[in-house]
């Protein structure tokens, strides 16, 4: 793994901790320009307190990189997150020409990059970034397992994502 993928990697982790002090489900992400090294845009998961379905990390960070550049195309960036893309944020993530995108833990139940319907391997997919995945894997997953754990200790339901 590259130092610069785990140096990201911590970055979206700080900020999947921070969803998760806020009672979101803990993921994080950071957009980075791979021209530059310098980091385009951030987000972690706010569907509960934005009161927005599509509020996952991945779509606040995509949002305000589009933004900050003007351009809803974001090509030559890199997308680093937590936890594998569903379905939606795949979706997007593709709509916005993403170059790379780099993930920690895989999500059996609710990816869509390695799992479930693998939509950049789709033949409708509009643009197939390249993708690694297992990043700090392990720490992404304790920080979901444990929040989760916590969540069916205090309340006795699970929350998706």
């Amino acid at each position: 793994m590259a130092d610069h993928d785990e140096r990201f990697m911590r970055m979206a982790l700080d900020l999947a901790q921070a969803a998760a002090d806020a009672g979101e489900t803990p993921v994080g992400c950071v957009i980075v320009d791979e021209s530059t090294g310098q980091i385009v845009s951030e987000g972690r998961n706010g569907p509960i307190g934005a009161h927005d379905p599509t509020a996952h990390a991945e779509m606040v960070a995509m949002r305000s990189a589009a933004k900050k550049l003007n351009n809803y195309r974001l090509t030559g960036l890199t997308l680093y997150v937590t936890l594998e893309p569903c379905a939606m944020c795949a979706g997007a993530i593709s709509h916005a020409r993403i170059g790379r995108v780099v993930y920690g833990a895989d999500d059996p139940k609710g990816g869509a990059v390695a799992h479930g319907p693998r939509f950049f391997e789709q033949p409708t997919c509009h643009s197939r970034p390249t993708v690694q995945g297992g990043v700090l894997a392990d720490e992404g997953g304790d920080l979901l397992r444990a929040f989760f754990r916590a969540r069916r200790k205090g309340t006795g339901s699970d929350t998706a994502r």
